[in-house]
């Protein structure tokens, strides 16, 4: 059997990050979303939050599970028994960086392969802090992220404010 994990801070989860999921719960056994907790971010939601929301957008996918976790990548797939990393790249910048992540997990565990995925061309240019900006500012974000998303988003903006 073979488990993905499929990290990354989901604040909040994109219709990009769907499409990867979509995709690879094609390939693999099974996926696991791991909501990674950055102490360098400043998250909107909580960890509790995006995991709730990720649970909602990915309800109808039978081979999905999500989760969080502190610490190493590789310490967690250890933990659950993956042996495949999940990462979408959006543009060449993206694989700078995920490269290099790739290969310090696979130093820190030899056992550990990361999987890269192109973004859907109509997904390329979402990002988490994209849709934040967005929608901090009052714009339409109805194609960007699920319902239950857009209004966690409103309510996280504008706590006070009848809907």
């Amino acid at each position: 059997m073979t488990i993905a994990i499929y990290p990354g801070s989901f604040d909040p989860i994109t219709y990009g990050h769907l499409d990867i999921v979509e995709r690879a719960v094609k390939i693999f056994d099974e996926v696991i979303i791991a909501v990674m907790f950055n102490p360098s971010k400043h998250p909107m939601f909580t960890v509790d939050e995006r995991r709730q929301l990720i649970r909602s957008a990915t309800s109808h996918i039978k081979n999905v599970r999500v989760d969080s976790f502190p610490g190493l990548l590789v310490d967690y797939m250890s933990i659950v028994h993956a042996n495949v990393i999940v990462k979408g790249l959006r543009a060449i910048s993206d694989y700078e960086s995920e490269f290099q992540m790739a290969s310090m997990n696979r130093k820190l565990n030899p056992a550990a392969e990361t999987f890269f995925m192109a973004t859907s061309s109509h997904y390329s240019y979402l990002s988490s802090s994209i849709i934040k900006e967005i929608a901090m500012y009052g714009g339409n974000v109805t194609d960007l992220v699920p319902l239950h998303v857009e209004q966690a988003l409103r309510d996280k903006l504008q706590p006070n404010k009848e809907h």
